[in-house]
């Protein structure tokens, strides 16, 4: 994707951020919703196919790229934000890894119609762990059918197709995996439990019963162990990272404001609450860098796969998220002492409340816990260069 379009690509998800989805944004948090009219704007842009490469009619956009947009999208509504970087993660998965004509014909048609892709690699039974699979394809007359409990597909109601984990086969171990696309009419989905939660709330994050039957073709080519280690896992922890980016920004921004209006009631004087903002734009910063740099340089290794296969890249990956996801709350809750009351208030235009809320699910989302424990054991056989 060339600089302009890159640029172009920034340009419509501020506006979109700013016209469309700010305004919803309390609402859709209040109660609870799938932000709508916010997808229905990404639609509109053309915004959901930039991925895809322009061969097959999209634009090939950088990770670096679709991680600004991300940004500029969660510094109104992070809830839509994450439905699109989420979505952007299943794209990349196809662009990188379905070489069949039938994955090629479906990225033609998310370029056409625009269409909203969901993930199911998370089932009940395997306490969280993506690499585990309990359920399995099953194939006949070049045909699949599958079945999945799943604890969470977000916006699983609202999305055009899912791409779901499963054992490659009924007799593979649960480590043997492969990466199916479910789309309708051969996709049904029940859902099993609500979504009432503190932050994130519009991801819409519900339980579900999938079934899934179709084409075989669309068992994406490589070993799931491969898409998770080139693709999946950098793309979550950078488009994640992205997303709460973009909250952090809010909250310096709400800060800022504060303080500037306050200044104005004591010229010349430089208040505590300046001086907390000079500290929190230094964190700011440092966690701006961490996001961005990383999306740069998956951008520049996203085709070696011997440094993909690296320990050392899978523990930087791990960090980012880690480190992204403690330094939003410490930006957030340092955003609230500078406005205080203020931004304590729910009636407030300084207001921090959702933003807190959503900055707490940073560190959920795939639990800090369990990758400091993937990371330590890494790092006890992982030999630096």
């Amino acid at each position: 994707m060339s600089s302009s379009a890159g640029q172009r690509l920034g340009r419509d998800a501020a506006r979109i951020g700013e016209e469309v989805a700010g305004p919803a944004a309390d609402d859709v948090d209040r109660k609870a919703r799938f932000p709508s009219e916010a997808v229905e704007a990404l639609r509109g842009a053309q915004m959901l196919s930039v991925l895809i490469p322009t061969a097959l009619g999209g634009e090939g956009a950088t990770f670096e790229q679709v991680a600004d947009a991300v940004e500029a999208l969660a510094r109104h509504c992070a809830s839509t934000a994450m439905v699109y970087a989420m979505h952007q993660m299943q794209v990349a998965c196809l662009v990188r890894h379905g070489r069949s004509e039938a994955l090629m014909d479906y990225q033609r048609a998310i370029v056409d119609r625009q269409l909203l892709l969901a993930s199911a690699t998370t089932e009940i039974g395997v306490g969280g762990d993506i690499r585990t699979s309990v359920c399995a394809v099953e194939r006949a007359g070049g045909r699949f059918t599958l079945q999945k409990k799943a604890p969470v597909i977000s916006y699983g109601e609202s999305a055009d197709g899912v791409l779901a984990t499963a054992r490659r086969s009924p007799d593979s171990p649960p480590s043997d995996q492969v990466l199916v696309l479910c789309t309708a009419p051969g996709l049904e989905l029940e859902a099993t439990s609500g979504w009432d939660t503190l932050g994130f709330r519009g991801t819409c994050s519900l339980g579900f019963s999938l079934t899934a039957e179709g084409d075989e073709n669309h068992v994406l080519d490589d070993p799931f162990a491969d898409i998770a280690s080139r693709t999946m896992l950098p793309s979550s922890h950078i488009l994640w990272s992205a997303v709460w980016l973009g909250i952090a920004a809010a909250a310096v921004d709400r800060a800022r404001r504060f303080v500037r209006t306050e200044a104005r009631k004591s010229p010349g004087v430089t208040s505590p609450a300046a001086v907390r903002l000079a500290e929190l734009m230094t964190v700011f910063q440092q966690m701006e860098a961490l996001v961005r740099g990383a999306a740069r340089t998956y951008d520049e290794v996203c085709d070696d796969l011997e440094t993909l296969a690296g320990m050392g890249f899978a523990i930087a990956m791990n960090g980012l998220k880690v480190s992204s996801s403690t330094l939003v709350v410490e930006i957030v809750g340092r955003a609230l002492m500078i406005c205080g009351i203020a931004g304590y208030r729910e009636d407030s235009p300084y207001s921090l409340g959702r933003l807190l809320r959503d900055a707490y699910g940073a560190a959920i989302m795939v639990n800090n816990d369990r990758i400091l424990a993937n990371n330590a054991q890494m790092l006890t056989v992982h030999k630096e260069e």
